[in-house]
């Protein structure tokens, strides 16, 4: 069964909030903590190796009531088990989206078209395992009898950003392999990348699903043509192996029959790192560590689907967010790491949020009359404190931020993560709490040049009252990062609901392959 289709604009809860929202015009972050010694507690939820503190947002306990009324009367609930149960709720393309039984380890059946799926996700899995345990270890084989030292992922989307974001995240996890990522047609990309490459020793991934990708099969091509420069085509079955369903073209390119690995049209490109596109994080960090992310994504998702949506992390994230765009007109959201391991993060979710929930057409095929899709970006702390920061705090524009913390480093420097946590918590209490006419008075005064105080005063002062979230988990593991990356991805799927859109289609990426296709065939 799809999902119901409710226009938000006509429930209650909305009109309620659209009325409360003017109640909240003199709401002060500030003065809500303290007037309430109880505040942050309230407005935190811990789970597992995770906790969220949303106290520092323009909200009150009316404001989180009338959100999950919000939810309840766009039945997220009925929505949530569709979503998990696989129903074709990607109607456009009349497809279910079952990335979460890609890491699911129930023994429930979950079935499409009358077939249990969950036998083919396991012989995947054991597929990849042994994969990545013959290369890993040395027993796969170059066309010289050489060990295999670097992997090449060529793939683009969905196909690209997803295993590099992992890969990066998890370089502390690494194995001796060498992972690198060929993704734009750019030929400058992939030349800079064969530089560091050496025929008899590199393994490529080739990863479409069609096998016809402009992107992907020109890069491919390209790098088939120098491989054959010091090996043969018998060679190409020795370093290249395929993520694809196209069998016939992938024999065509000379790729062994055993060596493709395969994807599933109820997985949609942008969340397809957790099925065998996942194959180059496995290679890179050893497949128990893929599978501890996968894992991870799994505690999220049964915290998701069984959670109280007052008690729920993405469903809260999901709210909030859109009680900012819809309501405040803020257009965009600052996704803030502070760990450079996750330094794609933000053009992941860039892909992940914007390609979903950029839709101006309803589920009825009606134009919609309000904001959906918010815009996403981002960098990791403290570099960004040094560039955009000023814009968050005293711009003219309302930008709610999450803050991404660990409470453990990985190498155990502990100065160092000391002082990347003092300015953790202090980017936010800066941004909640501001700094005062009488606190900038003071300041000046005891500098000692009290003849520019009122010169001063209008650039130092810092209006606060701008919300964020504090997301900390106890230290970057698999586990912690897939439950991260499953956090938002339900997230996107909420909002996708209550906005009252189709969130796994992407028709608006087609256009302009077309133009370009168009545009090559009359040159």
């Amino acid at each position: 069964m799809p999902l119901q289709n409710i226009n938000p604009t006509t429930t209650n809860a909305w009109k309620k909030l659209a009325s409360h929202y003017n109640e909240m015009q003199s709401f002060s972050i500030q003065k809500a903590f303290k007037s309430d010694a109880e505040r942050k507690e309230k407005f935190s939820i811990d789970f597992n190796d995770l906790s969220l503190d949303f106290s520092k947002n323009r909200i009150e306990q009316k404001t989180l009531d009338l959100l999950v009324e919000l939810a309840n009367e766009a039945e997220l609930k009925d929505a949530i088990d569709k979503y998990f149960s696989g129903d074709v709720i990607n109607v456009t393309e009349e497809r279910a989206v079952l990335h979460t039984a890609l890491r699911s380890n129930s023994e429930d059946e979950i079935q499409i078209e009358n077939k249990d799926i969950k036998p083919e996700i396991k012989k995947a899995l054991r597929k990849i395992r042994a994969f990545s345990n013959k290369v890993i270890s040395g027993d796969w084989k170059g066309y010289t009898g050489k060990k295999i030292t670097d992997i090449v992922n060529i793939g683009i989307g969905g196909s690209d950003l997803g295993p590099d974001m992992i890969v990066e995240a998890l370089q502390f996890y690494k194995n001796q392999l060498t992972t690198h990522f060929v993704s734009n047609i750019d030929g400058d990309h992939v030349s800079e990348i064969l530089k560091k490459l050496d025929p008899e020793t590199t393994l490529f991934v080739i990863v479409s699903k069609t096998f016809t990708t402009q992107e992907t099969i020109t890069n491919a091509n390209t790098i088939k043509n120098w491989f054959l420069k010091s090996a043969s085509q018998f060679d190409i079955a020795k370093h290249f192996v395929a993520v694809s369903t196209n069998l016939d073209a992938i024999d065509a390119f000379g790729i062994d029959p055993k060596n493709v690995f395969p994807m599933w049209n109820w997985v949609g490109g942008r969340f397809s790192l957790w099925s065998s596109v996942g194959l180059s994080i496995s290679l890179s960090v050893g497949f128990d560590n893929y599978k501890s992310l996968l894992d991870g994504a799994e505690k999220m998702d049964l915290h998701f689907k069984n959670s109280e949506f007052d008690q729920n992390i993405p469903v809260l994230l999901a709210l909030l967010s859109i009680w900012y765009n819809n309501f405040y007109k803020a257009e965009s959201e600052a996704i803030l790491p502070y760990t450079q391991y996750l330094t794609k993060l933000a053009p992941y979710l860039q892909q992940a949020i914007m390609e979903s929930n950029g839709k101006s057409v309803d589920r009825n095929g009606n134009d919609v009359n309000y904001q959906t899709g918010t815009i996403v970006w981002g960098s990791t702390g403290t570099n960004m404190q040094h560039a955009f920061m000023q814009l968050v705090h005293q711009g003219t524009k309302l930008i709610p931020t999450d803050f991404i913390g660990y409470e453990e480093s990985l190498y155990g420097l502990t100065d160092h993560h000391q002082k990347l946590m003092a300015n953790y918590y202090a980017q936010m209490d800066a941004l909640a709490f501001g700094k005062s006419k009488e606190d900038v008075h003071l300041e000046l005064k005891f500098s000692g040049d009290t003849s520019k105080i009122q010169t001063l005063m209008p650039f130092k002062v810092f209006e606060g009252n701008r919300p964020s979230n504090a997301i900390l988990f106890q230290k970057l593991t698999p586990v912690s990062l897939g439950e991260l990356v499953a956090m938002y991805e339900h997230k996107i799927f909420v909002q996708g609901v209550i906005w009252n859109i189709f969130s796994y289609d992407q028709f608006g990426v087609e256009l302009g392959k077309e133009l370009a296709k168009k545009l090559l065939n009359n040159a």
